[in-house]
């Protein structure tokens, strides 16, 4: 294993176990993916992430369809297992709400942001490894918040308490800064304007010229991502001279 991908593997581990510290009053469920399905994102890091690539693409926190089932951004099952080609012995979170159980790549759902996302770069791009020789894709926050309530809603970030939500994004502040800083992109974007105001910062703290930018989040929650979404992404990075 090259020293690249020893650090970043050794520098993800250690951000699973700070997050894993934290305490939240949150009245519901806390999944951690890079923990119970850490064979599986390890496997993605060590290779699918790559220095120096030209785009580095930020999500902000796992989906329960997704990276909650199978440990990788983004991880709709479909892209995860039939593209990537990755299968590997994913556990469980410590708690799970009955209605979102993790059963990994048998989950029987399709997430649809990740099928959104890889779909387009499989179309673009053909194979995996044309696509991530120059780009890289990873989340700002690795925890999945699941409400209490019958159905198991999934809860973003933002919404926890402001004590808690401080804490957490000191946590991934200080891992994204690092990991920015061992992948050393030419651009950084954003999926969706959250993940684009922490690349910002990171950006500030490290002093670098990477420009930065977003793009629709494909969530089906976002209206804007329902029609068009593909075309929509590839004009803008086209416009800004990034793809």
């Amino acid at each position: 294993m090259e020293r690249f991908t020893e650090e970043l593997v050794a520098r993800t581990k250690r951000f699973s176990d700070e997050v894993d510290t934290l305490t939240f009053t949150f009245p519901g469920y806390v999944y951690n993916p890079l923990s119970y399905a850490w064979e599986m994102h390890a496997a993605y890091l060590c290779r699918f992430v790559h220095e120096r690539v030209h785009v580095f693409f930020l999500g902000m926190n796992p989906g329960p369809f997704g990276m909650a089932q199978t440990g990788i951004p983004f991880g709709e099952v479909g892209a995860v297992r039939d593209w990537m080609q990755l299968s590997h012995p994913i556990g469980k979170p410590l708690q799970e709400h009955p209605a979102r159980p993790v059963r990994g790549l048998a989950i029987g759902r399709s997430e649809v942001s990740g099928k959104r996302l890889w779909s387009l770069m499989a179309r673009r791009f053909g194979s995996p490894e044309r696509f991530f020789a120059t780009h890289a894709v990873m989340n700002y926050c690795p925890l999945v918040f699941i409400d209490e309530g019958k159905t198991g809603k999934n809860v973003i970030p933002e919404k926890l308490p402001k004590q808690e939500r401080a804490a957490l994004e000191a946590c991934c502040d200080r891992y994204l800064d690092d990991v920015v800083a061992l992948v050393r992109p030419s651009h950084l974007v954003g999926i969706g304007r959250y993940a684009e105001r922490k690349l910002h910062g990171t950006v500030d703290r490290l002093g670098m010229p990477t420009t930065v930018t977003s793009i629709i989040h494909p969530s089906p929650g976002n209206p804007q991502a329902n029609a068009g979404w593909d075309e929509a992404v590839i004009a803008h990075l086209e416009e800004r001279r990034i793809w």
